[in-house]
């Protein structure tokens, strides 16, 4: 957990003279780029044209309009001098991508008369536009996808007026996108020097993971204005910003060996060692890190003449003035003198400094060094520069916070505020403005200003920021505001909290599951498969660029590896345009043009909840957990009584008790019963009373309740002393645990990952397809040596060959087969053994025809030795070529499911992928949290419901194929949780499977009341 909002930059390139008005009303003159449409997520933006054929004059300018989710530039704007010959010029470099027709009369809101174009594609049937007029001597054009049509037209306004106006946009979006592949593209658009500062600016501004793309652009330009050792320092600080601690150690490594003695490169590499270090609460090592003398050689001088730098009017319009019109005027740079770059980083370096000391609780000697960092910082050039307003903002809010710890509330509410001007000045509409004003925000609070630290929550909180591009610190400063609310208890205050909590860090599942509502509201329409494709697309795109970024990175490629590299550049290219095609079709279509936000209001989760449902939400941040209880008519939320550490060390302490790993072997204990009922108390006893008359529970656990079932808590003390009474006899009788008053004994309890998923995907349609079961397991043992092993391949990392040596029994799926049959005779079909390969499974086109989808097999959830990447995996048979015996999770993902229910009768299918599965997936998001491998890769194939397991499953005493055949059998209508927890109940009296390891495992993620088996139009009518 951070404890503290810690700089994260150095400084930028771009100077400018004093601090900059809102970027919304500063002139697009002096900028390289700006946002198109307003409100919370950012969906376009126009990025300044590095080439252009459209531009021949040294006063022309064009910009490239880029938008969310879309592979590639969706338009372009112009403004060019040369009245006359402009629009004849872009004509000729349209022809070559589009066909169009003759100008016509159109018009534009807020600009009145335009000459309108309307064009088609040559490589797609899509629509493509254009707009122009004349004011004077200037040219404006505006031209793009006919399905950006409002960003088209909002980004013409903008230009013609030469500042961002405000209004709404209506563009088609999947979700399938995140703030790094938006980034991407725009970087595209920029030469390097541009990137570059666009990088550091971005990273200013708290979006880490943008800021990580464009210093990737930067560093692979040909002319490159960043060393290696640079690059690889930068690109380490931002996988330390998103929490990627073993990532960035190795590039910091390399980093290291890389810098030389540039005295810059030096000082940057230090400033972000110790940044990375206080990322970890490492503060004591911060210090030390910036103990360490520079190497000998990196010495800078200059610096007292630098100070003594004035900067009169003129100079200071010149470098607020666009650096590409200084180029090509022929002025001089505007870059920061090298002395002056070291000064800011030595200036970063005591503020670094004062903050390691403020953690550590030496206030005096921090407020000193933070002190002597902002006259550092103010010395060059009056503190004016961009970066520098970013790091003063930073020095202020420690300030305060030493004031505040002080008690000098005046001095500590005056920092807060300072800090805040300058981010909004500098850094509007950003991450680290709203991180800012959420700590002056509570800061407020606890100094008993709780209705304007309420307001300025409130207006956080309903900026509609976009979730994904928060930092994992901001639920933390947003703590104080649910505890405010909580104070309230009235109706009001509940929705808010229940708005507020959903902005924190949830499992990458939860944006899987949301992208597959979305597909699902198409139903079998062209909608959903233009859906499905741009989707697929998004994934086979990023997965070429990290294969083709991972063998540019090669300094001497074999021959194999560069003709890999041509055959990637050009799917890339094919891709992109692809993709981007897709995109605009989909505007077409209403449902897709608007993506609903992360956050689901309070009663329109209600509106989904049924009779005798009720829905529990845990949040946990830090050490403070939350839990909200919400039904059809009813809301309530509560602070619980147990710390997030508390929580991990219960969670573990039972789990070690259910299957653990001793000696070697894997073994279970007794089952901790006492400790389990305290849990339960400390979960559930505030809602008791609401609890009493729910059926149907759907739980969204956080923190270490990911990875633990809520059904084996204990509800009564009666049961703790019961058993203990039993198991004082010794011998058999401690693992006897019938009779005991489990949590998911008497109610169905399905697993959820946000109130949005749930609600979504709960009001999608069913499954289309027209066959009922498809059963895959029991592989074929090989031959010993019958499989090679690739020459390339590490041998360490390959599973031995006595993986497959013990199949798990196709019982399961053929009493499964047997029992569907008689619904649905044609309908069933169980795969085994030879039939039943990696390559198989990926060659069948009919899988989208299958409700149910059942695998019973071994599962491979971690890697074999720490060097290994991690690849969630079902084991299969061997198949013919390319087979290896692994459906894994990037395959998985790829298969084209259309099923109500997925069972994962496997080990371990419940838990996490690693970042390097998430990214051969083509996900930048999520991995690191239980629920986000195999569960995530079955979602991302099409099943609305996946039926996953917390651990290994048992074969002792048939206890999972009885488990299973007891779910199968259930009476058709019969919702799969209530099934399940019936045949879990048969399993809850038998002494020799009381123990939660042989019941407990599987949970049910999704809605649990998509029935096992349909009910048929005459039981429905029967039943009502």
């Amino acid at each position: 957990m951070r404890t503290t909002v810690i700089a994260f930059a150095a400084a930028v390139a771009a100077l400018v003279g004093s601090a900059p008005a809102s970027l919304g009303a500063q002139s697009l003159s002096v900028r390289d780029s700006f946002r198109v449409g307003s409100g919370g997520t950012i969906f376009c933006t126009a990025q300044s044209l590095a080439t252009d054929a459209g531009l021949t004059d040294m006063f022309d300018t064009g910009y490239a309009l880029t938008c969310k989710d879309a592979a590639m530039p969706v338009g372009k704007l112009y403004k060019l001098r040369g009245v006359n010959q402009a629009a004849a010029r872009l004509a000729g470099v349209r022809a070559d991508q589009a066909t169009c027709s003759a100008p016509s009369q159109g018009s534009v809101a807020g600009l009145g008369p335009v000459q309108q174009i309307e064009c088609k594609l040559k490589e797609a049937d899509v629509g493509y536009r254009v707009y122009q007029l004349t004011r004077g001597k200037l040219f404006y054009s505006v031209e793009g996808l006919a399905g950006y049509d409002s960003a088209l037209q909002l980004a013409l306004r903008s230009l013609v007026a030469d500042r961002a106006i405000k209004g709404e946009i209506s563009i088609a979006t999947t979700g399938a996108g995140d703030p790094s592949a938006f980034a991407r593209v725009q970087a595209g658009t920029l030469d390097p020097s541009r990137a570059l500062a666009e990088a550091y600016r971005r990273n200013n501004s708290g979006s880490y993971a943008e800021a990580a793309e464009f210093f990737a652009a930067v560093s692979g330009a040909g002319d490159a204005p960043l060393s290696k050792a640079e690059g690889l320092a930068n690109e380490a600080l931002q996988k330390s910003n998103l929490g990627r601690y073993a990532e960035a150690d190795a590039l910091f490594a390399r980093a290291a060996e890389a810098v030389g003695t540039d005295p810059i490169v030096v000082r940057r590499l230090r400033n972000y060692r110790a940044m990375h270090l206080l990322n970890q609460n490492r503060a004591k090592d911060a210090l030390a890190e910036l103990d360490k003398p520079l190497p000998r050689g990196s010495e800078i001088a200059g610096l007292a003449e630098t100070r003594a730098l004035e900067i009169d009017s003129p100079t200071a319009r010149r470098l607020n003035a666009d650096s590409k019109l200084g180029q090509q005027l022929g002025e001089s740079s505007d870059e920061l003198l090298p002395e002056e770059k070291a000064e800011i980083l030595d200036g970063q370096a005591a503020q670094l400094r004062g903050t390691a000391l403020r953690l550590t609780g030496d206030v005096a000697q921090a407020t000193e060094s933070l002190r002597r960092a902002d006259g550092k910082l103010q010395a060059v050039r009056g503190g004016k520069v961009v970066s520098i307003i970013w790091m003063r903002a930073q020095i202020l809010g420690d300030l305060a916070a030493i004031a505040e710890s002080g008690g000098n509330a005046a001095e500590a509410e005056q920092m807060y505020r300072q800090g805040v001007a300058l981010l909004e000045g500098s850094y509007p509409d950003s991450a680290a403005l709203l991180n800012a004003r959420a700590r002056f925000a509570g800061y407020l609070a606890r100094s008993g200003q709780v209705a304007p630290a309420e307001a300025m929550f409130r207006e956080i909180v309903h900026s509609q920021p976009d979730t994904s591009n928060l930092p994992p610190s901001f639920a933390q400063v947003l703590r104080p505001y649910v505890d405010i609310l909580l104070a309230k208890n009235d109706p009001a205050a509940t929705a808010e909290i229940f708005a507020t909590t959903q902005l924190m860090v949830r499992p990458g599942l939860a944006q899987t599951q949301a992208i597959l509502a979305r597909e699902l509201s198409g139903g079998t329409s062209e909608a959903s498969r233009l859906f499905r494709q741009s989707v697929t697309l998004t994934r086979q795109l990023e997965r070429a660029r990290v294969e083709l970024a991972r063998l540019e990175s090669n300094a001497q490629p074999a021959p194999e590896e560069l003709a890999r590299m041509r055959v990637l550049r050009a799917s890339v290219r094919e891709a992109k345009r692809q993709q981007t095609a897709s995109q605009a079709a989909l505007a077409s279509f209403p449902r897709y043009r608007a993506v609903a936000g992360d956050i689901i209001t309070l009663s329109d989760l209600q509106k989904s909840m049924r009779k005798g449902e009720a829905y529990y939400r845990m949040t946990i941040v830090g050490d403070h957990a939350y839990a909200f209880l919400v039904s059809a008519n009813s809301a309530r939320a509560v602070k619980l009584e147990i710390t997030g550490k508390q929580l991990d060390e219960q969670v573990n302490a039972l789990r070690e008790t259910i299957s653990t790993i001793d000696n070697g072997q894997r073994v279970t204990y007794a089952f901790d019963v006492g400790l389990s009922h305290q849990l339960y108390g400390q979960l559930f006893r505030p809602f008791e009373g609401d609890l009493a008359g729910v059926q149907h529970l759907v739980f969204e656990p956080d923190g270490a309740m990911l990875k633990l079932p809520a059904n084996l808590l204990v509800m009564d003390q009666a049961s703790v002393d019961m058993y203990a009474k039993r198991a004082a006899a010794g011998g058999d009788a401690e693992f006897d645990f019938r009779g005991i008053k489990w949590f998911g004994r008497d109610r169905d309890i399905s697993t959820s990952v946000s109130p949005r998923a749930f609600a979504d995907l709960r009001a999608a349609p069913a499954a289309a397809g027209s066959k009922l079961y498809l059963g895959l397991g029991e592989n074929t043992p090989p031959a010993s040596g019958a499989v090679p092993i690739p020459a390339a391949a590490d041998r360490d990392c390959i599973l031995p060959l006595s993986s497959w040596a013990t199949p798990i029994s196709a019982k399961e799926l053929q009493t499964a087969g047997a029992i569907f049959s008689t619904v649905d005779p044609n309908g069933v079909q169980i795969v085994t053994r030879d039939q039943f390969t990696d390559t198989g499974i990926e060659a069948r086109d009919d899988l989208d025809e299958y409700r149910i989808v059942h695998f019973a097999t071994h599962g491979v959830v971690t890697a074999r030795a720490p060097k290994c990447a991690a690849q969630p995996a079902l084991l299969t048979s061997f198949g013919g070529s390319g087979s290896d015996g692994l459906l894994t999770f990037r395959e998985i993902f790829d298969l084209d499911l259309d099923a109500d229910l997925v069972i994962l009768s496997a080990c371990d299918t419940a838990g996490t992928a690693s970042a390097a599965a998430t990214q051969s997936v083509g996900l930048a998001r999520g991995g690191d949290m239980a629920l986000d491998g195999l569960v995530r890769a079955f979602v991302g194939a099409g099943g609305r419901l996946v039926v996953a397991s917390h651990w290994p499953v048992p074969d002792d005493f048939n206890a999972t194929q009885r488990l299973m055949t007891g779910l199968f059998s259930a009476p058709p209508g019969t919702g799969t949780v209530h099934a399940l927890r019936m045949s879990q109940q048969q399993l809850m009296d038998d002494a020799n499977t009381s123990h939660p390891f042989y019941w407990s495992a599987f949970a049910a993620v999704g809605d649990g009341e998509i029935p096992v088996i349909r009910a048929k139009p005459q039981q429905i009518a029967q039943a009502n």
